[in-house]
């Protein structure tokens, strides 16, 4: 049995999977670290779809190497899969059965029986906030209470990998958060956590590092920021000014772009707006307001147009990031 050797939980080293002339996945390598929660983002044909079946054990693939908690994906299949806990975006519920029995047949599914699978059952309900709806039909539920039932099927086994994809489609505000804080908690317990969805601030709020694939091939991994110095490493402040007659608006920009950490300064022909380009990781103005108060101008507003992870994604994609 092949042993960790690192901090983790997964490893792909050139996954390739082809689907007839087509390369669905075409020699992808990243690492998930344990204890982390992995956002994995692509558009629509990218590819993660089948990445994440493949990592699942429901797909197999060409070549490659796939390590999960030091088990090869290839020949400890079956000692993997009780690792594993998979919430899909499409809900995988019987819905004339109620919420305690689908949980119970997918723990059933696990192998859990008896006591323990009772216990199983009322604890993964307590955690999704559906302990009170224990008798309730599945198809009678409400789309969000549906999908943390989903969750908590995927999760009564206590996997130690959690693969969530798309969990909050679909979903109001209060079902949202309250599954956004569960994940939360699935990892301070100490599971590993990959977690795709369409919905970027959800992805920039709760995920540590992020990896994003395109044609089967990775485009770029890290944390948020890491990403976003890949595409650039500026921000801009725009500051909207008040009309005044005779503002030397030339001599001000000249002042502006002495100051360290700024890049560039724009003046609108009018003079009723400046855009300072200034270092990603700027963050005091008051160099800024010393400048134009001793200039005497008068300011509207100040505001940040700094790029965010969908710019970010775009610019590595060429294409939006649309459910699906």
């Amino acid at each position: 049995m092949s042993k960790q050797t690192d901090n983790s939980y997964v490893t792909v080293s050139g996954l390739t999977k082809r689907f007839g002339d087509l390369v669905a996945v075409d020699n992808l390598e990243f690492t998930v670290r344990t204890g982390e929660i992995f956002g994995f983002l692509g558009p629509n044909g990218a590819g993660k779809s089948t990445t994440l079946n493949i990592i699942s054990t429901l797909l197999d693939y060409d070549k490659g190497d796939i390590r999960i908690a030091g088990h090869d994906l290839r020949r400890e299949a079956r000692a993997i899969k009780s690792l594993i806990g998979l919430v899909p975006q499409e809900i995988a519920l019987f819905p004339t059965l109620t919420a305690q029995e689908n949980v119970s047949y997918f723990a059933g599914l696990y192998g859990l029986g008896g006591s323990q699978r009772k216990q199983a059952v009322a604890e993964a309900l307590e955690f999704v906030g559906l302990a009170e709806q224990a008798k309730k039909r599945a198809g009678k539920m409400s789309g969000g209470q549906q999908r943390r039932l989903n969750i908590a099927c995927g999760i009564s086994h206590d996997p130690q990998l959690i693969i969530l994809d798309e969990p909050t489609v679909g979903v109001d505000a209060q079902s949202r958060e309250h599954i956004m804080d569960s994940i939360r908690t699935l990892r301070d317990r100490g599971a590993t956590i990959i977690y795709t969805s369409h919905y970027m601030p959800e992805v920039q709020e709760i995920c540590d590092r992020i990896a994003i694939i395109d044609h089967g091939k990775l485009v770029g991994i890290g944390t948020e920021a890491e990403l976003l110095a890949v595409v650039t490493d500026v921000k801009s402040i725009v500051v909207e000014l008040e009309p005044q007659a005779g503002l030397a608006i030339e001599g001000i920009t000249d002042k502006l772009g002495l100051l360290p950490d700024v890049r560039r300064v724009i003046a609108d022909a009018d003079g009723s707006q400046l855009r300072i380009d200034v270092d990603l990781a700027f963050s005091d103005i008051t160099p800024l307001v010393k400048v134009l108060m001793e200039a005497g101008v008068r300011v509207r507003s100040f505001n940040n147009e700094a790029p965010d992870l969908e710019s970010t994604f775009l610019a590595l994609t060429g294409r939006e990031l649309r459910q699906g």
